[in-house]
């Protein structure tokens, strides 16, 4: 009989993989990343180069993922590869920034896009509401939660197919094109594509977000990397096709520096009349999207309950398999970070932190093959050496333009590294005076 712990199917892993992908950053970056590399072209190929990377990046997870199917992601991988400390700290960051703040900018971007659409509405009341109400839905089941994430993200795929229809059905597109000058090729290799290529990456980020419930799918060792292939592979097309119609139907000057581009590419298209309705359907997707993480990130520190004994208390679950109080805790950090951060300050910082902790996972395909070749690998990445090298290339020069173009929110993520690095001696010592307690009674 199956686990009853097995209660993400293939399809429900799949669909986890886009919801988590498809939500604030597409919505919302692309002025961000105009207002650094101003031509068009350089914007699409973001994309284009983010989409690469997400690949490579879900291609090496796979194999991890079907050598160790627990469920923690990260966590799971980097304290088996390195060391317990390092799997703590990736665990920790998940906690505070890996789910939390996305989260919080999901729902910051839905009380953002609730403000154009109802004006008088308060966006931080949206923000906070719209986490607590999803927050509730997967307090009660982890099988009610996959058909309330399933249904909303089914919706969301229809939305965006509409919407890349109606936008490449505009009579007159704004001009794109091929790049008409050395400027234009050039804006590639400067240090602004490779800070928008943060952006970029938190748009994509989500990409491994099955790896996080491994140990909730039935046959991990062939689903998980099925379910990061096809949600990744699905996205990317509908990314550069999304990117697309915004630079279609607005003009990028107009673009440059907005959070809202969803909303005026909307306008263009539909006019007044059909805007409200349509930004309306842009908070359903981003509802799906804080949905999702929602249910994925608690795995986390579930894991790391299960391995700490003082934090014994997140690895708790009731009756139906709800980690429910690292979920009370996950919601709590979002909205805190909701209600106190700045967008383009919080956006940065997530994404240095996801990407310097996925950078190591990836080198860890390495590692595991020169250190333990004999070891069963259900599923090998495909392209090995080239594709984990290419993601591992492209995201360090990318950290490392950052730390030079954007240093507060870099230098934020190494305090908190830091911080939690401390926090961990503590806890190992707490908890190894806690069994010499026990040993001499």
């Amino acid at each position: 009989m199956l686990n009853q712990k097995k209660r993400v199917s293939l399809f429900s892993a799949t669909i986890l993989v886009i919801a988590n992908m498809i939500g604030t950053g597409v919505f919302t970056t692309l002025g961000f990343q105009l207002a650094g590399v101003h031509f068009p072209f350089s914007a699409i190929m973001l994309w284009v180069v983010g989409a690469i990377v997400a690949f490579c990046g879900a291609l090496s997870y796979g194999e991890l993922g079907a050598m160790m199917p627990r469920s923690g992601g990260e966590y799971a991988y980097l304290t088996k590869i390195y060391h317990p400390a390092i799997g703590f700290l990736s665990g920790s960051v998940s906690i505070l920034v890996g789910f939390g703040a996305p989260i919080a900018l999901a729902a910051m971007a839905l009380g953002r896009y609730s403000g154009v659409a109802f004006p008088g509405v308060d966006e931080a009341l949206v923000a906070v509401v719209a986490i607590v109400v999803l927050t509730m839905v997967h307090l009660v089941d982890v099988r009610f939660g996959c058909h309330f994430q399933n249904v909303f993200t089914v919706g969301k795929i229809l939305l965006i197919a509409a919407f890349i229809v109606a936008g490449f059905s505009m009579p007159y597109p704004q001009e794109i094109g091929l790049p008409k000058s050395l400027g234009a090729i050039g804006s590639i290799f400067n240090p602004e594509f490779a800070v928008g290529l943060v952006y970029v990456s938190f748009a994509y980020s989500g990409w491994n977000s099955s790896a996080y419930i491994a140990g909730e799918i039935p046959r991990p060792e062939r689903n998980l990397p099925i379910s990061l292939f096809l949600g990744t592979l699905f996205v990317s097309v509908c990314y550069v096709l999304l990117n697309l119609v915004f630079l279609f139907t607005v003009p990028a000057g107009e673009l440059a520096g907005k959070i809202e581009v969803g909303y005026l590419s909307a306008k263009a298209i539909f006019g007044e009349g059909g805007v409200r309705l349509m930004t309306l359907l842009i908070c359903l997707a981003l509802i799906s999207t804080i949905s999702s993480m929602i249910m994925v990130g608690p795995r986390v520190a579930s894991a790391m309950g299960e391995d700490i004994t003082a934090l014994g208390f997140l690895a708790e679950r009731n009756k139906r398999g709800v980690p429910v109080r690292a979920i009370l805790i996950q919601s709590s950090v979002a909205i805190i970070l909701a209600l106190t951060s700045a967008f383009n300050f919080v956006l940065t910082y997530v994404g240095f932190t996801l990407t310097l902790f996925s950078c190591m996972a990836v080198l860890g395909v390495f590692i595991l093959r020169l250190r333990e070749p004999h070891l069963k690998r259900p599923f090998k990445t495909w392209g090995y050496p080239a594709v984990p090298a290419l993601y591992l290339a492209v995201n360090s020069w990318m950290l490392c333009y950052l730390v030079i173009q954007r240093p507060l929110p870099s230098a934020f993520c190494l305090v908190t590294v830091a911080s939690l690095l401390v926090l961990y001696k503590w806890l190992t010592k707490w908890q190894s005076q806690s069994t010499l307690l026990q040993e001499e009674k």
